[in-house]
């Protein structure tokens, strides 16, 4: 946890978008999808989105915290202010800003360590998180395969 308030606003933020409730989870992993692989088809976004385990919300709160620092490394601190300042635009802004640093070629190389990681260290679940995070994994591929051909 962070001592900034900045930084708990914007995980507070973000975290209560993508965990708060399963509806909103699937949600997020659908604008996901849409934001990495426009090419994607509703149906094929949705049925994916459906298939990403409620198990994960301490990924999302280690990618969320990664954004957080360096969102306030990188931007100054009033307009970080004025994202978080609640008003329904500035929550899209700043979803989408967060989903954008998903998209980063960093934070996929992370979001593939942390979904191997996780798919190990859960392979015996009932879940299946191995074949859970192995699905994922192929179909974004999939996706950004047939994005490029496009």
């Amino acid at each position: 946890m962070s001592a900034n308030p900045l930084h708990e606003k914007i995980r507070a933020k973000l975290l209560a978008r993508v965990c708060e409730s399963e509806e909103r989870r699937v949600e997020a992993v659908r604008e996901y999808l849409a934001v990495s692989c426009p090419g994607v088809q509703e149906t094929a976004a949705a049925n994916l989105a459906d298939l990403v385990p409620p198990l994960l919300p301490e990924l999302y709160a280690k990618w969320i915290g990664m954004f957080a620092d360096r969102l306030l490394e990188t931007v100054p601190a009033a307009q970080v202010e004025e994202l978080c300042s609640g008003t329904r635009e500035n929550d899209a802004a700043l979803l989408l800003v967060f989903l954008m640093y998903l998209e980063s070629a960093t934070m996929e190389r992370q979001m593939a360590e942390d979904l191997k990681a996780y798919g190990l260290a859960h392979s015996s679940d009932e879940d299946g998180g191995m074949i859970v995070a192995n699905y994922i994994r192929a179909r974004m591929a999939e996706f950004r395969k047939a994005e490029t051909l496009h």
